[in-house]
């Protein structure tokens, strides 16, 4: 139940407290206020004193930014239709939930900041034993910060053998220390160690894939690697995301916090994002480096757009993302022909999909169809995926699945987690995959993951 008129939070809690005794069940309330503009990196410092479960999502595309800080509940799922579960659970938690929202912005009131692993069946091992496969969390604070206006969100389940003035000052007591307490100012440690992670039998396996595919068992494979980092001290997630977010301006920034762990990323590529049922997915597949120059520059960008192999992997992409939007879109419009998407350090083929959501289906069904993409698994997509599974050394857990966000408006955007990073204290594992097709060479693809690796990597301190 959605009310537009905001009463004192005290009011707010005796009256949840009381539908609880009722119900017999506990009652989550929401309550949204406008805020003086805030600074969402040091919200997230802040919050670390908090609670250790953050998230910090910031578009690529528009000035909004999510800071979450605890959680007012987690919806997971293990089941292999996760994406439908996690709907079911999502829509009865709006049902019963009381949201106080007068603003009616996007990405305030209810909103589930998380993700999703790459694949179900891999095992939840090392490195991700704090990761679910499925994890969407209603966060107790939130931050949301759109364009010059900011606002905070609280989210609080209330149980019937609560106190009603111990909640408020609970509530009082965050609030100062999320929006007045002073920011710890941090260093990155130094790195002190850089391990690759068996590059030479990743050499091996891309040729054995080039010549499996040669042989019809499928037609691309995407194959990720691993190298580990060492630091002298256990690494602040703040002075990460600053970074993060000063050097990759048109990329996703993205963390989700989980046991103490942190995953973190700078992706440049959209899954998909859906605003007052309008949506958009981006195919992003084919990379080279960025030039010296403007003239080596365009030069790079035309060798791309020109390049057999580079065409072939974006062509899969573009080819299942319009299958996918088919099934559940109308007004699709798709570009003939791709064009050159210039990053920081690299350039990729860029083509945009744009469509309106059919009425009756959410953003979770266009992710459920989308992933993963040729660009993250490859073609077929479940032969594919399997063959990762069978041959791939590193556990892939969080990296390249859908990690975003949704609110109660059926608002909501995912990227996918690449270009990322899983920090454990004072040490990460940073991950970079590339696209196989039959004439891939070993060498220049683990070139390509080089490449891929270079902006986390010289954020955390390493060359």
């Amino acid at each position: 139940m959605l009310h537009t008129k905001i009463p004192q939070i005290e009011e707010i809690v005796e009256g949840a407290i009381n539908k609880a005794a009722l119900l017999g069940e506990p009652q989550l309330i929401s309550v949204v206020k406008q805020i003086d503009k805030t600074n969402s990196i040091s919200f997230l410092d802040r919050a670390h004193k908090l609670d250790e479960h953050r998230s910090y999502w910031r578009s690529a595309d528009e000035e909004f930014v999510l800071v979450g800080v605890g959680s007012a509940q987690k919806i997971l799922s293990s089941d292999q239709h996760r994406f439908n579960e996690i709907e079911a659970v999502w829509n009865e938690v709006q049902q019963k939930a009381d949201v106080f929202d007068p603003h009616h912005e996007k990405g305030t009131g209810l909103v589930c900041v998380g993700g999703f692993s790459f694949d179900t069946e891999q095992d939840n091992a090392y490195p991700w034993e704090h990761f679910p496969e499925s994890q969407m969390t209603i966060p107790m604070y939130l931050l949301t910060n759109k364009g010059n206006q900011s606002y905070l969100t609280t989210n609080i389940l209330i149980l019937e053998e609560d106190h009603k003035q111990q909640i408020v000052n609970q509530v009082e007591e965050a609030h100062a220390l999320l929006l007045d307490g002073s920011r710890e100012e941090t260093q990155l440690p130094a790195c002190t160690e850089i391990e690759e992670i068996e590059p030479e039998e990743w050499k091996l396996l891309v040729g054995k894939a080039t010549n499996d595919i040669k042989n019809g068992e499928l037609e691309k494979v995407v194959l990720a690697r691993e190298i580990r980092l060492q630091f002298k001290n256990d690494i602040e997630l703040a002075a990460v995301i600053e970074k993060l977010a000063e050097s990759q301006s048109q990329s996703y920034i993205f963390s989700v916090e989980s046991g103490g762990h942190h995953f973190v990323g700078a992706t440049p590529e959209r899954l998909v994002k859906v605003e007052n049922q309008e949506l958009v997915s981006t195919c992003l597949a084919g990379t080279i480096p960025r030039g010296r120059d403007n003239e080596e520059d365009h030069r790079f960008g035309q060798e791309l757009l020109n390049d057999p192999k580079n065409r072939q992997e974006h062509d899969f992409v573009v080819k299942m993302i319009r299958n996918a939007v088919e099934a559940c879109c109308y007004d699709i419009e798709i570009p003939e022909n791709p064009v050159v998407y210039p990053l920081s350090n690299l350039q990729h083929l860029y083509t945009p999909v744009t469509a309106t959501l059919e009425e009756g289906y959410t953003l979770l069904d266009v992710v459920a169809r989308l992933h993963p993409t040729p660009a993250l698994g490859g073609m077929p997509q479940q032969r594919s995926v399997d063959y990762i599974r069978s041959h791939e050394a590193l556990n892939r857990g969080w990296y390249a699945g859908p990690i975003g966000w949704f609110d109660g408006r059926n608002n909501g955007e995912f990227a996918v987690a690449i270009r990322s990073a899983l920090i454990r204290g004072d040490g990460a594992s940073l991950f970079a995959g590339c696209g196989v097709v039959e004439d891939s060479d070993p060498e220049a693809e683990y070139v390509e993951t080089g490449v891929k690796l270079k902006p986390m990597l010289s954020v955390l301190g390493g060359s």
